[in-house]
């Protein structure tokens, strides 16, 4: 029986990833779950054609290998509680999905965390229902992408930053992660623990520090600047005073982690995803700029919400653990994305 994998969230920056990832690299089949309120349809990121459709639900590729379901992920768990019998409208033979990769989360950028809190805490309310669906059917594997913003902010200030590592989150001393977006993903974090120890779910969580890639949304900040770059503003905005720095690691890197990781922890744990090291945006700017040709102004929003002053993650548990570290440069992974902007200019 041909194996089936799910990812919700499946039409997101990093949910498209993994699903053309896993369509490239495996011949399995990939459901794929979004109600597109962030994500973009597949028709127009899948290099294949669009086929039959039943209902809310659309085939792609030739072979119908990948399932394309737009609905809010909560209605979708609420019918695989019939699983496998779920897929039988569609010709699919299930008896247990393989890989779960759960992506779907109301989450932007900065401005939607300090501007929304209240809708980003929906996703209490989305976490909640996945792992009790999982609890029930028990996939071979689960990932659960935890967040950065679980990190408690008295660590990432401007006199007071360190590199995070995984033990500084510690549920016996709790510290306070940032606003509701990190709330939600350090209970999420409980709620895999619990889903292992208790129900013996294998699951891995990760937290990726601030991923980018080529086809990000311009919404978050690395597209952003290089999209003014490569449109020579000058002078050139930046949010805050732009010294507040982040750990930027591409999205190749992400996943190539995640492959290593769900091979190997299973118990709920969580690992840093990063590059190790700390990058202004003052820098990204200079980076980008220096590709564009020139040297424009920096105009300061101080207005703007900036979030935590510094934050980058310790990687020598992974390194050590998993035997695992980036691979591509910030210099490199910055190149590609401004090649992107130009080509969308």
């Amino acid at each position: 029986m041909q194996k089936v994998h799910l990812v919700s969230g499946g039409c997101g920056f990093v949910g498209r990833n993994m699903v053309k990832r896993l369509f490239r690299k495996t011949q399995d089949r990939i459901v794929f779950i979004d109600d597109l309120s962030v994500g973009t349809h597949p028709s127009s990121w899948l290099d294949v054609p669009q086929g039959r459709s039943i209902g809310n639900a659309t085939f792609f590729g030739a072979d119908e290998r990948l399932l394309f379901i737009q609905d809010d992920f909560r209605n979708v768990l609420r019918g695989l509680h019939d699983a496998p019998g779920f897929f039988i409208p569609f010709g699919w033979e299930v008896d247990k999905l393989s890989d779960v990769f759960h992506f779907a989360a109301i989450v932007g950028g900065r401005a939607k965390i300090d501007g929304d809190p209240m809708m980003v805490a929906l996703d209490l309310s989305i976490d909640a229902e996945f792992f009790y669906w999982i609890c029930r059917h028990k996939p071979a594997r689960v990932l659960y992408p935890s967040s950065s913003a679980a990190y408690p902010i008295d660590l990432q200030t401007e006199s007071d930053a360190i590199a995070l590592s995984e033990k500084d989150i510690n549920f016996d001393r709790m510290g306070k992660p940032d606003m509701t977006y990190g709330w939600s993903k350090l209970t999420g974090e409980y709620l895999a623990q619990i889903s292992a120890q208790y129900y013996g779910v294998k699951v891995t969580c990760i937290r990726p520090f601030s991923g980018y890639g080529e086809d990000q949304d311009l919404s978050y900040p690395i597209p952003a600047i290089a999209a003014r770059a490569a449109r020579r503003e000058d002078p050139f905005e930046v949010w805050g005073s732009g010294n507040q720095g982040r750990d930027f690691v591409h999205i190749d890197d992400v996943l190539d982690c995640v492959e290593v990781a769900m091979d190997t922890i299973h118990d709920g744990s969580a690992i840093n995803i990063g590059m190790g090291s700390l990058s202004s945006f003052r820098e990204i700017i200079e980076i980008f700029c220096r590709l564009a040709g020139y040297q424009p102004t920096i105009k300061p929003l101080l207005d703007k919400p900036v979030g935590v002053h510094s934050r980058y993650c310790n990687m020598d548990f992974v390194k050590e653990k998993l035997g695992w570290e980036a691979k591509i440069s910030l210099e490199e992974g910055l190149r590609r994305v401004y090649n992107e902007a130009i080509k969308r200019l």
